[in-house]
């Protein structure tokens, strides 16, 4: 994994569950990753898997019906989760860790201009003058590629990809050591999200900047991955450098996930995952893909560990267990 000296996010056996009239929904169950200075991890999965919830957690914007909030958040050496709300709003959101939502792009304003909501977390948080919030607006907007003339338009007055790139001015307007983003390119069309991503790419090469994109695009997440998390039903059943995921994936799901993916001058259909993800107020006992699973074998019915390969891949599938019968 991340040395240890280079991580600059750890988080261990995170958990967020939320209380439903049918029961508790195990939104986040029990989950490992690490992100390390100037890298992004792409977080994949299929949706109702926890990557928005996920985000969520990082970020403590929790709904009212949360039922269960625990485990450890380390930034940079801080922990995190032992802090009381107003020194983490305070000291760590939106100002060490900042957010760009899902279709956040349809949540501006339309009636402030756009400079003045992104300056908005500088004069909020950190009590900046209206003149030196709007004198750094200018600058980030730069960094974005967006021109000073926007400062003062108006959402309405801004194509789709203008706006992402607005509201992500507004994730970094604080200079934050970890932007997370939501699905920032879902409502985008494919040359738009090139563009975005690019940006991105810029962004962490040259501001230092550490990311984490949540996404079911395995395309487009591939330009900007150094490692990926692939999440399914609330747990990380896969976390290992992009490289070796993309084109080895170890994790049956992970295999299954791959091959659905369309390529140029591919001779055969994609493939495609049988089934259907569980139900998370009532998730199989073992393995929680056992079901779905062509490897299934005897030991799926116990719940797996994170199994270490190569000390850069944690897989949790009871076949990368050593000495394992697979035909049990």
């Amino acid at each position: 994994m991340t040395d240890a000296r280079e991580r600059l996010l750890q988080v261990r056996n995170l958990q967020l569950h939320y209380r439903t009239r049918r029961g508790t929904a195990r939104a986040v169950d029990g989950v490992d990753l690490d992100v390390g200075r100037n890298e992004a991890l792409v977080v994949l999965g299929e949706s109702g898997s926890g990557k928005s919830s996920l985000a969520k957690a990082l970020m403590r914007l929790l709904p009212r019906n949360v039922a269960r909030y625990s485990g450890q958040v380390m930034l940079g050496g801080d922990e995190l989760m032992g802090m009381d709300d107003e020194r983490f709003r305070s000291g760590v959101q939106w100002n060490r860790i900042a957010m760009v939502m899902q279709a956040a792009m349809n949540a501006l304003n339309p009636v402030v201009r756009v400079g003045e909501q992104v300056a908005e977390p500088l004069r909020v948080h950190r009590g900046w003058s209206k003149a030196a919030a709007m004198e750094r607006v200018v600058e980030t907007f730069a960094i974005v590629g967006v021109s000073r003339d926007f400062v003062t338009r108006y959402p309405f007055e801004l194509s789709g990809g203008m706006r992402q790139r607005v509201v992500l001015a507004m994730a970094l307007i604080t200079e934050p050591e970890l932007v997370i983003l939501d699905e920032p390119t879902s409502a985008l069309d494919v040359l738009t999200q090139a563009s975005i991503m690019n940006v991105l790419k810029r962004i962490k090469r040259e501001q230092g900047t550490s990311f984490i994109l949540i996404t079911h695009d395995v395309a487009t997440s591939s330009e900007l991955a150094d490692r990926v998390a692939l999440m399914y039903a609330g747990q990380v059943v896969e976390q290992s450098d992009a490289r070796d995921f993309f084109h080895h994936p170890a994790h049956p799901y992970s295999k299954l996930l791959m091959d659905s993916v369309p390529r140029l001058h591919q001779s055969e259909p994609p493939g495609y995952i049988p089934g259907e993800p569980p139900d998370l107020i009532d998730p199989p006992a073992g393995c929680r893909f056992a079901d779905r699973c062509p490897s299934r074998f005897g030991r799926c019915s116990e719940d797996p560990p994170a199994f270490e390969l190569n000390g850069e891949r944690r897989v949790r599938c009871w076949l990368h267990e050593e000495g394992t019968d697979h035909d049990g």
